[in-house]
């Protein structure tokens, strides 16, 4: 069997407790950059600019907490308001999806696509594992 490309996954599977978006900026194309001048990286699908949102995983079973959400759109995506009382912007990601690889540590990493980027749509759900 298989696997090629993208595996399409839904946000509350990967992101159980959440996520908080920390920053979006442009993806970089380092072979297009040359002297000093940045080029974009652009979706070869779409054609499109892509972005990458920082996000911080709130859920403290979360082997890492923090990971990188990369996003085709052709304008730079809007982030929602901080929450109420705290520096932290909640965000949920359309479209996402998942591709595994092997890092330059020889350890198996993951690298995240969205489709969009907006407000959660509400109240996550408890996990199944602190239900009584």
């Amino acid at each position: 069997m298989a696997i090629r490309g993208a595996i399409p996954v839904r946000f509350e599977d990967v992101f159980p407790a959440g996520a908080f978006a920390v920053s979006v900026e442009p993806v970089a194309d380092f072979e297009a950059s040359k002297s000093g001048t940045k080029v974009q990286a652009r979706d070869k699908a779409t054609g499109q600019p892509l972005w990458v949102v920082a996000v911080v995983d709130p859920d403290p079973e979360a082997r890492d907490t923090s990971a990188r959400v990369k996003v085709a759109a052709q304008v730079l995506p809007v982030l929602p308001d901080p929450a109420p009382g705290l520096p932290f912007r909640p965000v949920e990601f359309e479209g996402l999806t998942v591709t595994a690889y092997v890092n330059n540590s020889g350890r198996v990493a993951y690298s995240f696509r969205a489709s969009a980027v907006r407000v959660p749509a509400g109240p996550r759900a408890s996990s199944p594992k602190s239900a009584a």
